[in-house]
């Protein structure tokens, strides 16, 4: 079985100005996400 390496990155939350939040990897160019509630993020 392959084990792979467990890499770490720091996500940064963002309230929207629209409403709900927003999310982004810095170290990940393109990885962002958002949601309507932080937990859905």
């Amino acid at each position: 079985m392959n084990k792979g390496k467990m890499l770490s990155y720091t996500v940064m939350y963002q309230k929207a100005q629209e409403g709900g939040f927003t999310a982004f990897v810095p170290a990940l160019s393109g990885c962002h996400t958002q949601g309507e509630t932080f937990e859905e993020t």
